[in-house]
């Protein structure tokens, strides 16, 4: 059985990508950073979810002699020309503050009208082997912005916005139907043959 590397201390991505894999049907054991105490944070420094993912998923497979994956991902807001983008999780200048974050876009957006509230929310996952091989794929969730918060599920920008075709926010999704259409999902499941190509 192959060991692969998730590059996150998050158990819910290592659940997720866990049972993705196991739909494909690829006999894979799956292990998370907090197995590898010793390795520190890796900084973002890309300016593309890509070049992040794969920054991650390089100096983890260099760290760890294991083929790692790593993900990027943020909401890109039309009339913000793309932003937050990488810059999700430190819109409003602290890594990781959601309401900061959430309120300060709301505020960007205040006067945008309603049709003109376009977003999504982009992934890239990259699998790096120790070889040097790597390879980067992407998933992408479109919706619009609303104009205040609504549901407690989810995280980050979840509860302000509305996946396309639907009415509710990601915030007021079950787990299960925001995995079957999330763009982490979208992006892992694109993952899933790649994994079983070059492993």
């Amino acid at each position: 059985m192959s060991r692969l590397v998730l590059a996150t201390r998050n158990a819910g991505k290592i659940v997720e990508l866990r049972r993705i894999l196991a739909a494909a049907g690829l006999a894979v054991e799956l292990a998370g950073m907090e197995e590898f105490p010793e390795i520190g944070d890796v900084p973002e420094t890309g300016l593309t979810f890509a070049e992040n993912a794969l920054i991650k998923a390089r100096a983890i497979a260099s760290a760890t002699g294991l083929p790692a994956v790593a993900d990027d991902s943020g909401l890109c807001v039309d009339a913000l020309n793309g932003m937050p983008g990488v810059f999700s999780a430190r819109w409003s200048g602290r890594h990781g503050d959601d309401e900061a974050n959430l309120n300060l876009l709301l505020a960007q957006v205040a006067d945008v009208p309603a049709g003109h509230r376009g977003a999504h929310f982009a992934c890239a996952a990259a699998l790096a082997l120790p070889s040097g091989e790597e390879r980067v794929v992407e998933g992408a969730l479109h919706g619009v912005i609303v104009d205040k918060p609504r549901g407690a599920g989810g995280f980050g920008y979840d509860p302000i916005f509305v996946p396309e075709g639907g009415i509710r926010t990601t915030a007021e999704l079950t787990s299960a139907e925001k995995d079957a259409i999330s763009h982490r999902g979208r992006a892992f499941r694109a993952l899933a043959p790649v994994v079983a190509e070059l492993l």
